[in-house]
């Protein structure tokens, strides 16, 4: 088993740059590894917590006070059938380099999920998304090891429980520890059919038509870079945990309300009869720009939803004193609450 070490700062572990000292860290290798170092520390009561890439956490700048596996799990194994490819993941592997490999061998149904930082076991936690696609489209199935039960578990992608950036796990945060995911995707040089306004006119297409997946995967990187939503060291925009709220998705009395404090407002309606509202456009109208700073955080100077750490040097208090500026004034002025996306670790929002 894996060397622990005591006291190592986190905020290296994390694309927002904050977060304190471990009381003690480890790395796992394999699935048996990870599945060990979590039993014997829930055997003996200790706090875990599971670090994957870190693009999707704000840790307290007290750091955490039990033990950090990071997962470093690797391997991707693949069986072809009836047109498709079934791809299984191991939690560990870098998931833009897992898009990278799908689009180079003709996988098609995450080309426009490319760019998105972290790990592949943590997309089914967040049910990852992005201009027109998300993974409940394409995963079949999650090996997941139940801290409840002790066992390991073959999930399906029912049990999964996929909603708007929202799974079972997220509901559950600490039974599960993801091991491996299965995607099953069409084996096509082309992409999926292309769902989002902004990728279609960046491509010069219409909603629907499909193209070279080559295509699509460099114009979502053209789109995320734009945004400051592709990890680079030399933009400090880059230093944040990618969109920190989700979209409201809003039921009709609620969306009756915001229509009348903001009469002509953008939204798309959903089939379920739900109405989905951009959360940048809140957070701007609301009185917070592109570049809007409170101490060392600033919203960032390329996109709203995003709260970044621009020198590296805002702490994680910081950075969630302007999270409550920003949710409690889109509130004040629409009505409307904000739901943080990042998983919050020994803080509050």
């Amino acid at each position: 088993m894996a060397d622990r070490l005591a006291g190592v700062p986190l905020a290296p572990y994390t694309t927002l740059r904050t977060g304190g000292p471990a009381r003690a860290f480890t790395e796992a290798e394999t699935q048996d590894e990870l599945v060990a170092i979590v039993a014997e520390a829930d055997r003996v009561g200790e706090p875990v917590l599971v670090l994957g890439g870190g693009s999707n956490l704000v840790v307290s700048d007290d750091g955490f006070d039990g033990l950090v596996v990071r997962i470093a799990t690797r391997g991707v194994d693949v069986t072809v059938e009836d047109g498709r490819a079934l791809v299984t993941v191991q939690a560990g592997e870098d998931w833009d380099a897992l898009v990278a490999r799908c689009v180079t061998e003709g996988w098609s149904g995450v080309e426009c999920l490319s760019g998105v930082p972290g790990l592949v076991g943590s997309t089914p936690i967040q049910n990852v998304g992005a201009y027109g696609q998300d993974v409940s489209q394409t995963v079949t199935g999650v090996r997941a090891y139940d801290r409840y039960t002790g066992e390991v578990r073959d999930l399906t992608a029912a049990e999964c429980g996929f909603a708007y950036r929202d799974s079972a796990f997220k509901h559950d945060p600490g039974r599960h520890v993801v091991l491996a995911v299965t995607y099953a995707l069409r084996r096509s040089a082309l992409s999926g059919p292309v769902a989002y306004r902004e990728l279609a006119v960046r491509l010069g297409v219409e909603i629907g038509e499909r193209v070279p997946m080559s295509d699509a995967r460099e114009a979502v990187l053209e789109l995320r870079r734009g945004k400051g939503m592709v990890l680079d060291p030399d933009d400090p925009d880059t230093r944040s945990a990618g969109s920190f709220f989700t979209n409201p998705v809003l039921g009709p009395e609620e969306a009756a309300a915001l229509a009348l404090r903001a009469p002509g407002h953008p939204r798309w309606d959903t089939p379920d009869g739900m109405v989905k509202v951009p959360a940048a456009w809140l957070i701007e109208h609301a009185g917070f720009p592109k570049g809007y700073e409170k101490g060392r955080a600033r919203i960032s100077t390329k996109h709203t939803l995003a709260l970044t750490n621009p020198t590296g040097e805002a702490g994680a208090d910081e950075l969630l004193a302007l999270a409550r500026e920003v949710r409690d004034g889109v509130h004040e002025k629409f009505g409307v609450w904000l739901v943080n996306e990042p998983v919050l670790v020994g803080v509050t929002l």
